[in-house]
């Protein structure tokens, strides 16, 4: 007979890798993240530096294509003059996009935050090179030849694509790549905006789909790497320095609302327009290469109507929040811009949302400031920050964006106010955002809510089965055999148990199937037939999670539960008992009852 203490103790054997057990704490982040910090200080010079590339590709086209001169230097398209080329221009520009994305790298197409998205959740958070070089040529050449589109989107795809390939170089997980791939794209939205508070915001609320240490850390230290590289490469000092220190009374915070919601609703419809046009694109009886230049096209005759439509229009930002301009102009540009904006990103072209939401934004709280107290630029940068936030369901994102390109602290608490109202707006109107929706028609769920893993805060002491039905170990083989040829017994595993209560192993029906084929075993006790192979087992302390994590590396559905102390049985989890868990969960959302009035029929009742 074999003694059990000789038999190979059970905790010995790891059956997660490490992985799971762990000591508990806040936090899962380990001494690895110091590697993940190191790259992180060349990611964030990489993205610097491709922002400053991008942007440099911009001008040169610009002044190549409207002005006929070689520069770099920034160009405003309103001095542009009127005349065919304007309408051949973006046309031809579109042309050479479908060429690039058709014989190049289809992912060109688009803004670039849906993408690099995409390529986080779907695609293990690798890019290619291709995409690293197309994105930032096709985009200034988009921007370039008049595309009313912004460089945060390019950048934001490129940058990431540098931290996606440097990530590749080495033995790292997807996590970890996308950690980089994040990194690099919060720099580069850093170095051109001057706001790397707001590029850690974005990255929280729309590319990490979590909020580790792990990956919270390295993003900052991207930024702020970017930061300090940005005066040497863009200039020192704030976007667009503003100074409202508006004293509007106490009631002004019902106006801040209001222009919240006016953001909201202008978000959502032009949510709602963006995908009707691209559907009436996916209707044309032609190839998706030539929509571009079909979108191209419409900008052009745009251009015709209102020139400063055309391009980036950072200027226009400027005047709005200046109040550097007038109603009519400021109407023909809400008009044109929105009208050739909505048709240029349906056809697929390269370029970011970023810019245009803003002036869009801006304009309509510009034309809002004319009847509310105060400057129209304070109300401009409100629909600015408020557009933002909404439209691409990141209030904090807008809401310190609008700060760091200004520079003006002293309007957080409105700006938090609208962008919060415009964020509620466009949650309760559409399922999704202008980002996800995208990707969602291309056949992928993503739900953006986070919380804490219900699985990682409950213990298994509080779901195990305590009335555990066990073995002896000194039944018979043929004992077990009959035991489980009775219908009232109907489980496929049992434990088995010393006298002592130490666990002993489990049987399983497939043992039981098995032992009915050799007669010779019958008269064997189970301690003597139970295979000497490790057993895996949990303690009332683990994690879910972790007892979770073991089922699937043991390939069992259940998992004895044993002291630490004396590897006594003390209960039992099996699968079902993980998916009560989620029941409770859910029942903890959506069940309903006033407390007061619970307690007082309780107290009745007794």
């Amino acid at each position: 007979m074999k003694n059990p203490e000789s038999r190979p103790h059970y905790r010995q054997h790891d059956f997660t890798g490490g992985l799971a057990r762990r000591e508990a704490g806040d936090f899962t982040t380990d001494k690895r993240v110091l590697l993940l910090i190191g790259m992180a200080i060349i990611v964030g010079t990489g993205g610097a530096l491709a922002a400053w590339v991008l942007v440099n590709l911009i001008s040169l086209v610009t002044n190549v294509v409207w002005f006929g001169h070689f520069s770099t230097q920034a160009a405003s398209l309103a001095n542009a003059p009127r005349s065919a080329w304007m309408v051949a221009a973006p046309v031809i520009g579109g042309l050479v996009i479908g060429l690039m994305a058709r014989f190049g790298s289809e992912k060109i197409r688009g803004h670039g935050i849906p993408e690099a998205i995409e390529a986080i959740l779907i695609g293990g958070s690798r890019m290619s090179p291709k995409v690293a070089l197309l994105k930032p040529l096709s985009s200034a050449i988009s921007i370039g030849t008049g595309g009313p589109f912004g460089a945060e989107g390019p950048i934001i795809m490129t940058g990431g694509a540098i931290g996606s390939l440097f990530a590749q170089c080495f033995h790292m997980s997807a996590a970890e790549r996308k950690t980089l791939l994040v990194a690099g794209a919060a720099a580069g939205m850093t170095a051109i905006f001057g706001s790397p508070i707001a590029a850690v915001m974005l990255a929280v609320e729309l590319l990490l789909f979590e909020w580790k240490p792990r990956s919270f850390i390295p993003v900052a230290v991207a930024a702020c790497v970017s930061i300090y590289w940005r005066p040497l490469l863009f200039g020192q000092g704030p976007l667009f320095p503003t100074n409202f220190q508006s004293h509007l009374p106490w009631w002004s915070v019902f106006l801040c609302v209001a222009m919240g919601i006016v953001s909201g609703l202008q978000s959502g419809l032009l949510t709602t327009l963006l995908y009707k046009i691209e559907d009436a694109f996916e209707r044309l009886p032609i190839h998706w290469m030539w929509w571009p230049a079909v979108g191209g096209l419409v900008v052009g005759l745009g251009g015709l109507i209102e020139p400063r439509a055309l391009g980036v229009g950072y200027d226009i930002i400027s005047d709005l929040l200046g109040s550097h301009i007038v109603a009519k102009a400021v109407l023909a540009i809400l008009l044109v811009k929105a009208g050739i904006w909505l048709v240029a990103l349906s056809s697929g072209t390269s370029g970011g949302v970023l810019a245009p939401l803003l002036i869009l934004g801006g304009a309509l709280g510009w034309l809002v400031g004319l009847i509310f107290p105060g400057d129209p630029g304070f109300w401009a940068l409100l629909g600015m920050a408020a557009m933002m936030g909404g439209t691409m369901r990141a209030p904090l994102t807008g809401t310190f964006f609008a700060i760091e390109i200004t520079g003006d602290i002293s309007t957080l608490v409105p700006l938090l106010v609208a962008t919060v109202t415009a964020y509620a707006v466009t949650v309760l109107l559409l399922r999704r955002s202008i980002l996800t929706e995208k990707i969602a028609r291309r056949g992928q769920h993503i739900t953006r809510e986070y919380g804490i893993d219900p699985f990682e805060l409950t213990r298994a002491s509080e779901i195990m089965i305590q009335q555990v039905d066990t073995l002896a170990a000194n039944m018979s083989v043929g004992e077990a055999c009959s035991f489980f040829a009775s219908p009232e017994k109907n489980h496929r595993v049992y434990p088995v148990v010393e006298e002592s209560g130490l666990l002993a192993g489990v049987v399983s029906r497939a043992d039981v199937l098995r032992w009915q084929g050799d007669e010779g075993l019958a008269g064997q006790s189970l301690r003597e037939s139970i295979s000497d192979s490790s057993l895996p087992v949990g303690h009332p302390d683990d994690t879910v999670g972790f007892i979770a994590d073991l089922m699937l590396a043991a390939d069992t559905g259940r998992i004895p539960i044993v002291d630490r102390q004396t590897g006594k049985l003390v209960g039992l989890i099996a699968r079902k008992d993980l998916l009560r868990l989620r029941s409770s969960l859910k029942t903890a959302e959506l069940e309903r009852r006033p407390y007061f009035g619970a307690r007082s029929e309780a107290v009745t009742d007794q």
